[in-house]
């Protein structure tokens, strides 16, 4: 599936949180979250584009992440997708859909989730920008957990590269 691109100069004077009406979502799809930032360092506005499916919430469907790069004219284009990166509708326990955000910051950008119901966790997958390689890997993969009968109880479990070694963003996978 590729979402094919127009944009003009003043769609970057856009929100952060709208998405330019140049960009073309599959049909059946609209946006779960749409965040801008500087993701390869080129001081030029880029973005990490997420869709959620219409009928998510009664069957299991993956939603899709792009990077999209921006260059010297305001354009964007897709560099990158993957399906795996970003969990389902129905991944969160009690609190359902998990998905909690983006940022990006400085050649990194973070997929955030929070979800459980006794037992409440965050997991935040971090992707870091190769120059030399001009891709994003993994970086870490993380979050923490706690029993709600004891919140001062917190447990941390971060992953990095020692633990998974190179991971580039279109071969990681969120599920395993």
């Amino acid at each position: 599936m590729r979402i094919y691109l127009i944009l003009l100069i003043s769609t970057l004077l856009v929100a952060v949180d709208k998405l330019p009406e140049e960009i073309k979502i599959p049909k059946g799809y609209s946006v779960l979250n749409f965040t801008k930032g500087d993701l390869n360092r080129d001081k030029f506005q880029d973005a990490i584009l997420i869709l959620k499916h219409k009928d998510e919430d009664k069957e299991d469907y993956k939603r899709p992440l792009y990077i999209l790069i921006g260059d010297s004219k305001g354009k964007l284009k897709v560099v990158a997708e993957n399906n795996n990166s970003v969990l389902g509708y129905s991944d969160g326990g009690i609190y359902g859909d998990p998905f909690n955000g983006v940022t990006i910051k400085k050649g990194y950008f973070s997929i955030e989730h929070y979800g459980g119901s006794n037992w409440r966790w965050t997991r935040i997958v971090t992707f870091k920008y190769n120059k030399k390689k001009n891709n994003w890997f993994l970086y870490k993969d993380g979050g923490e957990s706690y029993h709600i009968s004891n919140p001062q109880k917190i447990t941390t479990d971060i992953a990095t590269k020692k633990d998974f070694g190179v991971v580039p963003f279109t071969k990681y996978n969120i599920f395993k």
